[in-house]
Parts: structure tokens; C-alpha cells; sequence
């Protein structure tokens, strides 16, 4: 074992312990795939990540780091906290990034651009793996797994980018957060919900994501993943204006904040603000 440099990373708040905490290993290497799942699964976050220099392939594409991006029980090719955790840690322990621009981030899905806006970063949603309306034998399941009747859920298609999210949208913002699922009924299933939020509110939409863990259907915080995925829905489907904040981990005491904007050439950023909760050293 080595002592590795780690800090403890709240992602989409500026306030500390109001966001969606991530694990940092700033030094992975020499580890296992097999000791990096293990020190996930130890921590109980939802996820950690591991900082490694870029691969040869990744260096000449531009790639200023590579991670790789565990949760409980599994490594995942790309999300959405974490990217924009690592990133805020790497550059807190001194990483230059080698365009002016931007940071080159190289992951599982490949090379994940991420801007910064003051003390704000942004990543540029990758590429949906599969999209398009949902079976309709699932929207029924994925109603009755929610508690919901199935004209509660007026629009849905998946948002994999990495993660299989299935995404569904409901009337209100309040069905959103009245939702309590069986995760018996949704085994097997990712499931990310969004509704519209009442006149007058400082968010756009509220958002809400369920996925399985090694012992039982969990929710996450706040959802880099699928609030990426679920813009490229959105806007696309033109069920969401350009630029939106979106509001998450509301019903778990947590107050995240994802900005949401498409520029002008059409990729879609998000972003959100990252504060260090703790640093130190871990032995692995």
C-alpha cells in the first residue's frame, strides 16, 4: 500500500454537504482494477474516481488526465459529477491544462471537453449511445414501479450516454418529488424523472434519479449523466428552452444546481460548481 493523495468533492453546489459528494484518488496508479472497486464499495459514495495520466492515444488527441470512474459494484465509461469533481480536484492540485480553452478529460466513453466559467465547470454532453421513445411495455412498468398512473407520464425516451438511463417526464414538479419507487418492480432499471416546475420557481425543472446499487435500488443526488442526457431530450424534442437551470436533490435534503446551455454550434454543456469538503491521504 502507498499513501494517495484524495480530497472529498461536493459537486453541483457552492455550499458545502448540499450537493452530491464524490472520492478522488489523485494518484491511481499501479492499482487494480479490483483494489479501485474495492475502495468504491469501502467509501459507500456513489461514486469514486481515479486520476491516471493519459494513455498514448489520448495524449496526442489532447487528454490532460485520464479517469476511471467507479460506483458500487461497477465501473462506469463515463458520468457526469465525477467528471466535473476530478476535474475541480485536478486542477485544485495544480493540473495545467495544456489548451487555454478548455480541460481534455479522457474516460471510458473517450474525450470529454470540459470549460471553466469562473469558479464554475462545465462538460460537454457526450454523444447518447441510444435514444428515442421507450418500449411502452416498460412505461407501464416504470409506472407502476413508481406508484403512478401511466398518463402521469407524458413524454419519455432513453438517455444512455454511459449509464442506461430510461427517462421519463411527469405533469408537476410535485409528482416528481412525491415519488417513492419499488425496487422490486424497477430491478434492473436506471430511471431519471423530470417535470416542469411551478410559475415562479428559481429552476426550470426538478429532477430525480434511481439506480441500482450492489444491494438495492438508491438515488443519487445530483445526475451529471442524465441531466446531460435528459437536455439533449429536452431541447431536442423542444420540450425545454436553450439554457435552463434544473433543480435536484430536493427530496433528499440536498439543494443541487445544474446549468444547462446549448451554444451556438449545438453542444450542450453542464455545468455546476464544485467545493472541497476534505483533503488528505488514503493508503491503497
Amino acid at each position: 500500500m502507498a499513501q494517495r493523495p484524495f480530497k472529498q468533492v461536493d459537486v453541483f453546489t457552492e455550499v458545502p454537504y448540499l450537493g452530491n459528494p464524490l472520492g478522488v484518488v489523485l494518484d491511481g496508479s499501479g492499482l487494480s482494477t479490483e483494489a479501485m472497486q474495492q475502495f468504491t464499495d469501502w467509501t459507500n459514495l456513489s461514486e469514486c474516481t481515479f486520476l491516471l495520466p493519459p494513455t498514448s492515444e489520448g495524449q496526442a488527441a489532447g487528454a490532460d488526465y485520464r479517469v476511471r470512474i467507479f460506483c458500487p459494484g461497477r465501473e462506469l465509461p463515463f458520468a457526469g459529477h465525477p467528471t466535473l469533481g476530478s476535474c475541480h480536484a485536478w486542477l485544485q492540485a495544480g493540473g495545467q491544462p495544456r489548451a487555454e480553452a478548455h480541460v481534455v478529460q479522457e474516460c471510458g466513453v473517450g474525450l470529454v471537453r470540459i470549460q471553466r466559467d469562473g469558479a464554475r465547470l462545465a462538460f460537454a454532453a457526450p454523444p447518447l449511445r441510444r435514444s428515442g421513445p421507450l418500449d411502452e411495455a416498460d412505461v407501464a412498468l416504470i409506472a407502476r414501479g413508481l406508484g403512478l398512473a401511466r398518463e402521469d407520464i407524458v413524454a419519455h425516451a432513453w438517455c444512455e450516454n454511459g449509464p442506461p438511463w430510461r427517462g421519463v417526464m411527469l405533469r408537476t414538479a410535485a409528482q416528481v418529488l412525491a415519488v417513492r419507487p419499488d425496487a422490486g418492480l424497477l430491478a434492473g432499471m436506471d430511471i431519471g424523472l423530470v417535470a416542469p416546475q411551478p410559475d415562479g420557481a428559481d429552476t426550470a425543472f426538478e429532477v430525480r434519479a434511481f439506480f441500482h446499487t450492489l444491494q438495492t435500488l438508491s438515488e443519487d443526488p445530483v445526475t451529471g449523466s442524465l441531466n446531460a442526457a435528459v437536455a439533449q431530450w429536452l431541447i431536442g424534442a423542444g420540450l425545454a428552452p436553450p439554457r435552463y437551470l434544473a433543480a435536484q436533490g430536493t427530496a433528499m435534503g440536498r439543494a443541487g444546481r445544474v446549468h444547462i446551455e446549448r451554444d451556438a454550434g449545438g453542444t450542450i454543456w453542464v455545468g455546476g460548481a464544485s467545493v472541497t469538503c476534505i483533503a488528505g491521504e488514503v493508503s491503497l
